[in-house]
Parts: C-alpha cells; structure tokens; sequence
C-alpha cells in the first residue's frame, strides 16, 4: 500500500520539476568541492544541528522514522555525521558512507567511541561487501545523482527483508530550483516497496533553524 501522509504536523508546497532528475548527464553535485565545503558544513542549522531546538526536532523525526529497537543503519552522503550521532544515540549501530574525506574525518571524531564506522566512497553504489542493513538513511542527496531509479533499486538490495527507507530530500529555489519534489521520488520508489509514505517538513520551522518557502519532505518506505 502506497500514500501520502498530509498530517497536522508535515505539510509542503508544491514545486517545479529538477532537470537533475531528468536529465542524467546534469550531476550538480560534482560542481561542489565538499572536501573545501567540510570546516564550514555544520554551520548551517540543519547541517550542525548545534542549536537544541533543531536538534531535539531531528532527534524527535528519527524517534518516528527508525526502528524501536537497535538495528543496523545506513546513513549515506553522511557529511560531518549529525544523524548518525543522533542515531546512535537512540541506541542504533551505523554505517556512514560520504565521498568526501574530509567530511569523513569530521564524522569519525564527531562519533568517537560510538558505534558507528565511516567510510569514505560513493553513496550510489556504496562499498559494504555483502553487509546488509535495517535502515538505509539518506538525507539531501539523492536529487544530486545522475540515475535515481537505478540509485533506490540498488538501495534496496542492501536491506534486509522488511528494512526501511528514509529519504529527506527537497526543492531548494524559486527563479532556478534545484532538488526532486516529492510526487517525483514518490513515483520513483513505489514500484519498489511494499508501503511508501510522503511525509512534509516545510512548516516545522523547528528543522531548519527558520522559515523556509520552499517543498522539503521525507519519504518513508518499507520493503
């Protein structure tokens, strides 16, 4: 069974279409020097998650998107590891991956002495051998890949029957947006699960440290 959830307390705007998405040979991310980016990531309210609030609200979603129970997730495009902590400390063991060294080295010390490893590689094809995971955790990423179709399907095979997917992902701009609405991911992965849920996070200003304007939205889905 398929839905959208337009509860109380998750509602978005609708947005124009990303060429990223439809265009595959149009990769933004390469455009960007993460390594150069990485000293400066956590400023951003949502990236840091250094002011309580913000954080008590991620901390709060990842409560409702993951498992009750400890089990093994995978955080991928993991930047400086802020959902990773806060996965870890609701008791999670995770896997990050980012194809940045830099950001890779911030998550290591950031998660010191907690369950949680951090490898350096591509989030599209990531390089776990055969481990499997319970969650595959994606934030802000999947709209920067050539081939998203391709990316979930590969996605899914790291789960274990029954793993879950959760994918935040937005439209970011007015006069040249960039990003994948949420109808587009929608349709991308429910031909792949057996329950997909859109979840909007645009007016819980809470996440993002302000008001924002634009669609932000998670999609949750279970295999």
């Amino acid at each position: 069974m398929t839905n959208i959830d337009d509860g109380e307390t998750s509602r978005g705007l609708e947005t124009p279409k990303n060429p990223a998405v439809d265009d595959p040979s149009n990769t933004p991310s390469q455009a960007v020097d993460w390594d150069a980016e990485a000293a400066a990531f956590d400023d951003e309210p949502d990236h840091g998650l250094r002011d309580p609030v913000v954080r008590e609200a991620w901390a709060a979603r990842l409560r409702d998107w993951l498992p009750s129970r400890a089990r093994d997730v995978l955080d991928l495009g993991c930047g400086t590891g802020s959902l990773s902590l806060l996965a870890t400390e609701q008791g999670h063991r995770v896997t990050g991956v980012d194809t940045s060294p830099a950001m890779v080295a911030l998550a290591r010390a950031k998660l010191a002495g907690r369950p949680a490893v951090f490898l350096v590689g591509d989030a599209a094809a990531p390089p776990v051998g055969e481990e499997r995971f319970d969650v595959v955790l994606v934030r802000h990423l999947l709209w920067t890949l050539p081939d998203p179709g391709r990316v979930l399907r590969h996605w899914c095979g790291l789960l274990r029957p029954g793993g879950r997917l959760v994918l935040v992902e937005g439209v970011w701009g007015t006069v040249s947006p960039v990003g994948i609405p949420a109808e587009r991911l929608y349709e991308l992965v429910a031909p792949l699960v057996s329950d997909a849920v859109v979840h909007p996070l645009g007016d819980d200003t809470r996440l993002w440290g302000r008001k924002v304007e634009d669609e932000r939205y998670a999609v949750l889905a279970r295999l």
